[in-house]
C-alpha cells in the first residue's frame, strides 16, 4: 500500500463502548440551569434547544452508525514531533490528469469533521457531476490536540503546526501542494505559504483572521479602518470565549471535560451564531451532525488542548502577524462569517489572485455549503495545476 511506504498506519476510529455508556449516564444525570426571560439565545445557548438535543443524544443518536460511515474514509496515523497525528488521506479517483495535492486545515471548535462532506467531491468530481481534471489528492489532518490526534508534547502555535504539515506532506511524498483553510486553519495555511513558498503553489482561505495592524492607520483606506473598528467591536461583544481560551483555558477545561452538556453548550452556540442558519441551527446542521462532532470531542477528551492553542497563538510576534503572503492567494468570503475583510486589506496583506463573495454560507462553509465551497476551490486552483513539477 502506498501509505505504508511513507510511515502511515491505518487508524480505526472505534471508541470504547464503556466511554459511550458513561457519556449517556452523565447526560441523564445533568443538573440543568435556569434561564433568564427574553431572547432564548441572547445570553448564550438556549436551554430549551439544548434539552431537546440532549434528549436526542441519549435516546436516538446512533454513534456506531456515524463511526461506521466516517470510518469508510481512509484514516491514518503518523508520528510527527513526538505525537501521533490523525489524518484522512484520500487519493484522486482519476489519475489520468495531473493531480494537485490539497491540504485542508481546520480550526476551532471543529476537526477534520469540517471537511467530511467535501472530501468525496474533491477526490472524485466526475462521480458528482464535475470535470475529472479537477480531481485532488486530499489530505485533512487533525491538529495536535484536536480530533483524533494526540495532544502535543509541548504547546504549539499555528506556525508550529504549519511546520508539521510541511513535514507531513514530505512524508506523503508531495514536493509541492496547495492548501486551504478557515479559522485557525486559515492562519496555518497562511504560515505554510509564508514559510514554504517554494512548495506551496497557491493558498486559499475563507477569512483573513482577526486583523492586526501596528502601523499608522492614516495609510489605510476608510474601508480598512472601518474593518479594524468592526473587528474590535465584535471581539468585545462576541469574543468572551476567545478571551477565556487565550488567558485561562485550564479553568474552563475542568467543567467542559467533565460535563458533556457543558461541552455541548460551549460549542453549539458557536455553530449557530457563526453559520448562515438565520438563527435556526438545524437549517445548517442536523442533530446527528452536531452530535458527531460533540461525541468526537467527548471520546477523545481534548477540549482542553484544543482551547489551549489560543493561548499559544497569543505569543506569535507582531513581526510574524505583519508578514505579507507572496504566494498566489485566493479568498472566498462567505456572507455569514464572523469578521469579513475588505478587498483592500487582502491586497495589502497578500499577493491576491482572486477574491469572491459567495451568496450563502458562513464560518463552516465546507459543511454548510459543500458544493459551493468545492466549486470555489476548483475555480481558484485550476490555473495552478500546470505549475506542479514532475
Amino acid at each position: 500500500m502506498v501509505e505504508q511506504e511513507y510511515g502511515l498506519e491505518r487508524f480505526d476510529l472505534r471508541a470504547d463502548p464503556a466511554v459511550i455508556e458513561d457519556l449517556r449516564t452523565r447526560l441523564r444525570a445533568t443538573r440543568w440551569p435556569d434561564a433568564a426571560e427574553g431572547d432564548a439565545w441572547s445570553l448564550g445557548t438556549d436551554l430549551a434547544y439544548l434539552r431537546e438535543l440532549v434528549a436526542y443524544w441519549v435516546e436516538e443518536f446512533d454513534w456506531d452508525a456515524q463511526e461506521t460511515a466516517i470510518g469508510r474514509l481512509p484514516h491514518f496515523r503518523v508520528q510527527l514531533g513526538g505525537s501521533g497525528v490523525h489524518l484522512v488521506h484520500a487519493r484522486a479517483a482519476d489519475r489520468s490528469n495531473p493531480v494537485l495535492p490539497l491540504l485542508l486545515a481546520h480550526g476551532w471548535p471543529d476537526s477534520f469533521w469540517r471537511y467530511l462532506k467535501v472530501i468525496p467531491l474533491l477526490t472524485d468530481p466526475a462521480a458528482h457531476g464535475g470535470d475529472p481534471a479537477d480531481a485532488f489528492d486530499v489530505i485533512v489532518p487533525d491538529m495536535p490536540g484536536y480530533g483524533y490526534s494526540e495532544r502535543p508534547t509541548q504547546p504549539l502555535t499555528s506556525i508550529d503546526v504549519a511546520g508539521r504539515w510541511a513535514e507531513l506532506m514530505t512524508l506523503l511524498g508531495y514536493e509541492q501542494f496547495v492548501t486551504a483553510g478557515g479559522d485557525i486553519g486559515s492562519g496555518v495555511s497562511r504560515f505554510l505559504a509564508l514559510d514554504h513558498p517554494d512548495r506551496v503553489i497557491a493558498v486559499h482561505r475563507m477569512d483573513a483572521g482577526l486583523p492586526f495592524f501596528a502601523g499608522d492607520r492614516s495609510v489605510l483606506t476608510a474601508e480598512e479602518r472601518d474593518w479594524l473598528d468592526d473587528a474590535a467591536k465584535w471581539a468585545g461583544a462576541e469574543g468572551a470565549y476567545a478571551a477565556m481560551h487565550r488567558t485561562k483555558p485550564q479553568t474552563a477545561a475542568f467543567g467542559l471535560i467533565d460535563s458533556p452538556v457543558g461541552l455541548a453548550a460551549w460549542i453549539v452556540e458557536k455553530l449557530r451564531s457563526w453559520s448562515d442558519c438565520g438563527g435556526e441551527i438545524e437549517r445548517c446542521f442536523t442533530k446527528d451532525e452536531i452530535l458527531t462532532l460533540l461525541t468526537q470531542y467527548w471520546v477523545n477528551g481534548n477540549i482542553g488542548s484544543a482551547m489551549r492553542m489560543y493561548h499559544t497563538n497569543a505569543s506569535i510576534s507582531a513581526e510574524q502577524l505583519s508578514r505579507r503572503v507572496e504566494v498566489p492567494s485566493g479568498f472566498s468570503i462567505f456572507p455569514a462569517d464572523i469578521v469579513r475583510p475588505p478587498r483592500a486589506w487582502l491586497e495589502r496583506m497578500t499577493n491576491l489572485a482572486r477574491a469572491t463573495e459567495p451568496d450563502r454560507g458562513g464560518h463552516f462553509a465546507p459543511f454548510e455549503q459543500p458544493k459551493l465551497y468545492v466549486q470555489e476551490l476548483r475555480d481558484f486552483f485550476r490555473p495552478y495545476r500546470s505549475a506542479l513539477r514532475g
